[in-house]
Parts: C-alpha cells; sequence; structure tokens
C-alpha cells in the first residue's frame, strides 16, 4: 500500500503490552512519525502534529503477552495499548493479503472527543473479503488492495485501543488460526466533505440532491418514479481520492442489499459523514478504485449515491464478490444481525429497485440468472438463478446484509412492484 493515491499522512507504532496491564498503565503519547517500512498513512495535513479535518492513520499491531507460561509459543494475539491519537470517527484493521481470512476475534474501544470517556469493547465484523470486486478484474488485481474487516462507525474520538485474538477456522483442527500479516489499525477522520473548488472553471455542476421523478410509463410499462438521491456532491465527496472514470456492467438485472455493519449508534444527520468515512475506508484502507456500494441507504430512508459513474447508469461497483457484473449494490447504514431495518430503509429499497431495476425492464418479484466470477458458494462461469431482489448471502456465504435486515427483503420486493404498477 506504500503508493496508494500518493497521498501523505502520519504512522504511530506502539509496543504491544498485555491487555490486562495495558488498563492500568497511563495513556501512550500522541501518535508519532512514519516508518520507511510501513504503508503511509492518508491524511489531508502535510505537517507533524497538525491536525487537519479527513485523513486517515494508520497505526500497526503489535504482538501482546497475554498469560502465556514460561516456553510456550507466541499467543495468537496483536493489538495495540490505549493511545492518544488525532480524532477519528471510524475504526477498522487491514491486513496485506485481500485472500486471506481473520479467523478470530477483533475488538476496539474508543474514547469520545467530547466527554473524555471511555466506550465498553465493541467487535468488528472480520470476514469483510465478501464485500470486493471480482476475481480477475483490474481493480481486484491491484497491488494495492488488502483484507479487511468491516469499518466500525464510533463518533468522534481521539483515544484507541485494539485487540485482535485468533480463532478456529470452521472445519479445521482446534489449534488457532494464525492472524494475517501486516495487521494494522486504521482511524478515519470522514472530514467536512469535498474542498471548494479553486476557481469558477472547476465548480461542479452536479446538484446536491436529485429530486424525484414520476413514473416515465411512456418509456416504459414497468419503471417505477424516480426517488429522491443524494448526489456524491450532496454527502461531500473529495473526487479526487478516487480513480478517474468510470468503469460500466451490461445492464442492471439484480439488486444484493447489505449492511455496512458500522453499526446503528449514528444520527441521521451524521449519515453523510458515515458515508465520507466508508469512502476514504475503501479507497485509501482497502485499496479500491471508489466507494464499493452503488448506492446507500440511512436508518431514515435517504438515499445517497455511491460509486461514481451516475445513477442511472450500471456502475460496475466492488459489493458482491462474483456477482458484480450485471448488478448494483445497495448498503443499508448499520448492522442488522439482531435489530430490525427501519420500515423507512425498506422503503427507500423499495422505491429505489423499482426505478433502478425497472429501467432495465426487470420484475422485482422475479428471478434471473447471473454468471459467477467466481467465490466461496459458485464456481466461476456458472450460471445462479437469482431473486432480482437478493440478499448479499444469495451470492455469498455471508451474515450480510444480517438476519434481521433479509427477512425483511420480501416485504421490499412486493413493495417495489407496487411502486412499478405491477
Amino acid at each position: 500500500m506504500s503508493s496508494i493515491r500518493g497521498m501523505r499522512g502520519f504512522l504511530a507504532s506502539s509496543t504491544g503490552v498485555t491487555c490486562a496491564a495495558a488498563l492500568a498503565l497511563p495513556l501512550a503519547p500522541p501518535a508519532a512519525a512514519a516508518t520507511s517500512s510501513a504503508p503511509p498513512a492518508t491524511s489531508s495535513s502535510a505537517r507533524p502534529g497538525a491536525y487537519a479535518p479527513g485523513g486517515t492513520q494508520s497505526l500497526p499491531l503489535a504482538p501482546l503477552a497475554r498469560d502465556r507460561a514460561p516456553g510456550a509459543p507466541g499467543a495468537a494475539e496483536q493489538g495495540l495499548r490505549r493511545s492518544d491519537v488525532r480524532h477519528f470517527s471510524l475504526v477498522g484493521v487491514v491486513w496485506d493479503s485481500p485472500v486471506t481470512e481473520l479467523h478470530g476475534r477483533v475488538e476496539v474501544r474508543t474514547r469520545a472527543t467530547a466527554t473524555g470517556a471511555w466506550s465498553g469493547w465493541q467487535e468488528l465484523e472480520t470476514h469483510n473479503a465478501d464485500h470486493a470486486a471480482d476475481p480477475g478484474t483490474p481493480e481486484s488485481a491491484s497491488d494495492q488492495v488488502r483484507g479487511a474487516t468491516a469499518p466500525l462507525w464510533v463518533g468522534e474520538s481521539d483515544g484507541v485501543e485494539v485487540r485482535v485474538r485468533a480463532g478456529h477456522k470452521p472445519g479445521a483442527a482446534r489449534s488457532a488460526s494464525p492472524l494475517p500479516a501486516g495487521l494494522r489499525l486504521e482511524l478515519v477522520d470522514p472530514g467536512e466533505g469535498a474542498p471548494p473548488p479553486a476557481n469558477r472553471a472547476q465548480t461542479r455542476t452536479e446538484p446536491a440532491v436529485l429530486p424525484a421523478l414520476p413514473a416515465r410509463r411512456k418509456a416504459g410499462p414497468h419503471i417505477g418514479p424516480r426517488p429522491s438521491i443524494t448526489t456524491r456532491r450532496g454527502w461531500g465527496a473529495d473526487e479526487k481520492l478516487r480513480e478517474k472514470g468510470f468503469v460500466y456492467t451490461k445492464k442492471v438485472k439484480t439488486a444484493f442489499v447489505h449492511h455496512s455493519a458500522t453499526g446503528n449508534n449514528y444520527r441521521c444527520s451524521q449519515a453523510p459523514s458515515v458515508i465520507r468515512g466508508i469512502y476514504r475506508y475503501h479507497v485509501h484502507s482497502l485499496g479500491w478504485r471508489d466507494l464499493g456500494y452503488n448506492f446507500l441507504v440511512d436508518k431514515c430512508g435517504h438515499i445517497y449515491e455511491g460509486r461514481a459513474g451516475g445513477v442511472s447508469k450500471p456502475v460496475l461497483g466492488a459489493h458482491t464478490l462474483g456477482f458484480n457484473s450485471n448488478s448494483m449494490g445497495i448498503a443499508v447504514l448499520g448492522t442488522y444481525s439482531s435489530k430490525k431495518p427501519s420500515s423507512a430503509a425498506l422503503k427507500a429499497i423499495a422505491r429505489l429497485t423499482a426505478w433502478k431495476v425497472g429501467l432495465y425492464g426487470m420484475n422485482p418479484r422475479g428471478k434471473t440468472y447471473l454468471k459467477s466470477g467466481g467465490g466461496n458458494l459458485y464456481r466461476k462461469g456458472k450460471k445462479v438463478r437469482l431473486n432480482v431482489i437478493s440478499g448479499h448471502r444469495d451470492g455469498f456465504a455471508t451474515s450480510c446484509p444480517g438476519t434481521k435486515l433479509y427477512a425483511r427483503l420480501g416485504t421490499a420486493r412486493s413493495k417495489a412492484a407496487q411502486y412499478q404498477g405491477r
């Protein structure tokens, strides 16, 4: 990742200590200078010690000596003791190889800037390889791509502690699987939005919000009305972060529904900041060309444009490994493993899919075939029959979009068909 986007920033290092001892130790000094052996953090500031909104701190994890008997092999645990850091709001853990899975448990706790209080331990979803570009594509083949957990939104914070414990690979022997190489903690400050244009010639003409439009019955008998969509300009995307140009697939036959797994502790007014954090995490921490999802929906039912290229066009995303071609990805902000999605979010999914798949002649209550690009459920080249509105787990062995959201997709299909006039 040493060449990621040419951005400059800061790294901090920390010596591993026991988790128990860390609780009693004073806070470490602020994150310091970078080392040449590690990839650079991507911060908008160019002066050591300076703070500017927007950027990523990338901190290497170290082995933790935890209750080891003399002469016993090294514990399969890495982490970072309580540390003072620059402001951040979203956190994740990455490692060198995107094809290596992390079998184990990743937990963080953070200190809120407003109160100075430390949170309890919060778990990060470890299996994030299922959100990625299809195997063999230029985006997946880049040497900048890394393995990663899902990111977690923690709100504005200035202190962090993390522990990563090795676990057992399903079906394997009881001995713990080794942790991936190159574990790093990524602390993302989403910033305040895109920087203003340097001159009028660079002013973007894209509106902040695309207004809702009525159904285009003359153009097609079953195209739902376009819902209101907050554009990339509206949520403050810095277009200098992503790769230039756009990549398209042929059509949109299937909509895969996801949850972002970033937690539910956000206000809807914070949704643009959450999206900017995910955007930076996908581009700078994971090495993707742009935000992976085509659209995002918050718990209040607001819809946001994701990957750049045009909301009505078949933009190729990086959301469902093996099935990104001829599909789109919709991420509901939050974690829905045990929490039910809001009715507003389900309505937004229905409105969005009624319009978008309708543009390509698809019935939201119907089924279609997609050819697998390769994954852990289907071999490359296999034609797979899927619902036009599917959950992520239908194309890949994953818990996404969470049990509670997945259980409500039937409701979204029915509502979307109604919006199409079926």
